[in-house]
């Protein structure tokens, strides 16, 4: 399955197939960007959940098991100065649930853990060598950037607009992700905080496409061959798929949300903020539908996962957990990421081949 129409990302990165794994923190780890490594894809690491020295052990894990190439992903977040008025706003309106649950809303509560990428993190790129480095909300300063691109590894970040297509191409990128409204988990917003105006996979990708001069990536709603066939006919050079991958075993999400991945429809998903602070889509739990999925009260990100921590622990489940997947969830199966990625080049190429007339793939 070697025979793609486009090879910019297959030789740019040194993978057999143009399908990333998205690096979803907190539901993927080495066992999964082994497992598509092996099957030709780009395996990636979310490092914002992690310390550089946990990220440095999952990073020698992954050398040991797999000999692709990696990807290291990283947020690129402001930390939000603290904000009493507004943690007292949140508490407020997530008092019902301590009273319910017969919680002490004056009592310590764990501070929120996505570490933006930083000098250490930096440090542990240039002593790590991965041959990617993605970035999620933007990018990081440009002295930090000059050094990860120093290490020898290739740059992606992802956009939601055309605009944030550009920016990120002026600043050196080597390649652009195109996140469709669809997506999965945070939005890579950066340039805008307007959710209501953003467009959809399929209408985002040949506009990045005909503005910058780089390989696009799709994300968002691609789950199948169909999608990757369709990505890769509006002009994207590959694509980064998420959602497809987290009823497999060796995704880190919990029971309950495999259940609900499992009975997931193409109406089941909202964007909400209020796991975090920061819009995300996920699907659709108790929480957000008491509260509504967007709340002008939850506090930024990523402090409001701090309130919620007592009420998950309380009451583990779907209720107040975020439960990240995209509106293509119903088409994710429970298969090992291998076959999952396997399966996306296959069925992919054959499509490919039937649209372009060319002799099917064997």
């Amino acid at each position: 399955m070697s025979d793609w129409p486009d090879r910019r990302l297959i030789d740019l990165f040194g993978i057999r197939h143009p399908i990333l794994q998205a690096p979803m923190a907190g539901a993927s780890g080495v066992a999964l960007a082994v497992a598509v490594s092996r099957a030709g894809g780009l395996g990636a690491l979310p490092c914002a959940l992690l310390s550089p020295e946990e990220a440095q052990a999952q990073v020698e894990a992954f050398r040991q098991a797999a000999g692709g190439p990696l990807n290291l992903n990283f947020f690129c977040h402001t930390p939000p100065t603290p904000d009493l008025a507004a943690e007292a706003a949140w508490m407020a309106a997530l008092s019902p649930y301590y009273a319910e649950l017969g919680l002490d809303p004056e009592a310590p509560r764990p501070a929120a853990t996505r570490a933006p990428f930083d000098d250490a993190f930096c440090a542990l790129v240039e002593t790590t060598r991965p041959e990617v480095v993605s970035f999620h909300f933007g990018l990081p300063t440009a002295g930090l950037l000059a050094r990860v691109r120093a290490s020898g590894a290739r740059v992606i970040s992802s956009a939601t607009t055309v605009e944030e297509a550009v920016w990120l191409a002026e600043r050196g990128c080597d390649a652009v992700i195109a996140m469709g409204f669809e997506a999965g988990g945070h939005r890579a917003s950066f340039l805008t905080d307007d959710m209501s105006a953003q467009p959809g996979t399929f209408a985002l990708v040949p506009q990045i496409v005909d503005a910058v001069d780089l390989p696009v990536i799709a994300a968002g709603g691609v789950a199948d061959g169909r999608g990757v066939a369709a990505a890769l006919a509006l002009g994207a050079a590959g694509v980064q798929v998420g959602t497809a991958y987290l009823r497999s075993p060796e995704s880190l999400v919990p029971d309950f949300h495999r259940q609900a991945l499992a009975a997931a429809r193409d109406d089941g998903t909202a964007v909400t903020n209020l796991f975090t602070g920061r819009p995300a889509r996920g699907i659709s739990n108790r929480l957000m539908a008491e509260i509504g999925p967007m709340s002008a009260a939850a506090t930024p990100f990523p402090t409001a996962a701090g309130a919620l921590a007592p009420l998950r622990s309380a009451r583990p489940g779907p209720d107040f957990s975020n439960m990240w997947a995209g509106q293509g969830a119903a088409l994710a199966r429970e298969s090992g990421a291998e076959d999952v990625t396997l399966a996306l080049a296959r069925d992919g190429l054959a499509r490919l081949a039937r649209l372009s007339g060319r002799p099917r793939p064997a």
